[in-house]
């Protein structure tokens, strides 16, 4: 698993943070993940502030974002040599830290040429303030692309993208064109945004993201029919091997072909033990390919060819 640190800075304070960063950590966890737009920067540095008095700061792979971020400057954002080059000096002025371990483009950007924005992956590398790169919210044919026209000095390692049972769309080019360039998958939402806990059966708890009405529309996007029936499935796995909802829809995209660590997320360090938990589980056989089945999507022409 990885920790994702969206919420740091803003809904999960600094002691907070820190009770969850300490409870990663022990687990065996070393992935941590950020992004310059969380929080408008703060998670960034929240997570600076705990790394070397709390957590040595070689205990972690840091992972952060850039392209997403805007500014009122000249160089406010996108995937430019001088925005992404100015936007990891700030990235690495709010960590504390002189490199990054893992940088990602956080999206792709239409008014860039690719040659600049991979010019500026590679000097990034180059100058040693980052080790590896990788992207986020590709398409299949951009990471393609992308990866195809990387330098060797700086070769996309990584794809960030939403990947669940309730969101499989991923699977249709995105997966294939990642196991081809070698490149791995770290799923973010793999929860379905919280819908595969179970949480929202019945209703939506006063203290879940979907009561929130900054988080409400983001939880609502797989309140579907189909999502119902995916997450009663997932129930029904969880009651037969005496585990949670969670544990089963996290080990199930933990095991997806290609998947690196699913990004995991939490309110409070208690959840987060919860998602941990999912390292111990083992889904049979039998449960997988049920799983695979209630979830499945329509792929077609030209993913399936011949046929």
């Amino acid at each position: 698993m990885a920790l994702g640190t969206m919420t740091w800075g803003g809904d999960t304070d600094a002691e907070e943070a820190a009770s969850q960063l300490v409870a990663f950590v022990d687990a065996g966890g070393t992935l941590v993940d950020t992004a310059d737009i969380y929080g408008d920067g703060e998670s960034e540095r929240v997570l600076g502030s705990l790394l070397g008095d709390l957590v040595p700061r070689d205990d972690v792979v840091l992972a952060t974002k850039a392209v997403a971020r805007r500014d009122d400057g000249p160089f406010g954002g996108g995937a430019s040599r001088g925005a992404l080059l100015t936007a990891l000096d700030g990235s690495l002025k709010r960590l504390g830290t002189d490199h990054i371990d893992l940088w990602q483009l956080h999206a792709w950007d239409d008014c860039v040429p690719l040659a600049e924005t991979l010019s500026a992956l590679e000097y990034a590398v180059t100058s040693g303030k980052v080790r590896y790169v990788g992207v986020s919210n590709y398409a299949g044919w951009q990471l393609a692309t992308a990866a195809a026209d990387a330098s060797a000095l700086a070769p996309i390692v990584s794809t960030q993208v939403e990947y669940s049972l309730l969101e499989r769309g991923v699977d249709r080019e995105v997966v294939p064109a990642a196991e081809h360039h070698g490149i791995g998958l770290l799923p973010w939402a793999p929860l379905g945004r919280g819908v595969l806990t179970g949480k929202y059966r019945t209703g939506t708890p006063a203290d879940s993201r979907g009561a929130n009405s900054a988080y409400a529309g983001y939880v609502e996007h797989h309140r579907t029919d189909r999502a119902a029936r995916i997450v009663q499935a997932v129930a029904t796995a969880a009651d037969g091997l005496g585990t949670s909802p969670l544990a089963v829809a996290l080990a199930w995209v933990r095991d997806r072909p290609g998947v690196v660590a699913p990004v995991v997320g939490a309110r409070d360090t208690g959840q987060l033990t919860g998602s941990l938990t999912a390292e111990e589980i083992t889904l049979p056989p039998a449960i997988r390919s049920a799983l695979d089945d209630v979830s499945a999507i329509e792929v077609g022409y030209p993913e399936r060819w011949p046929r």
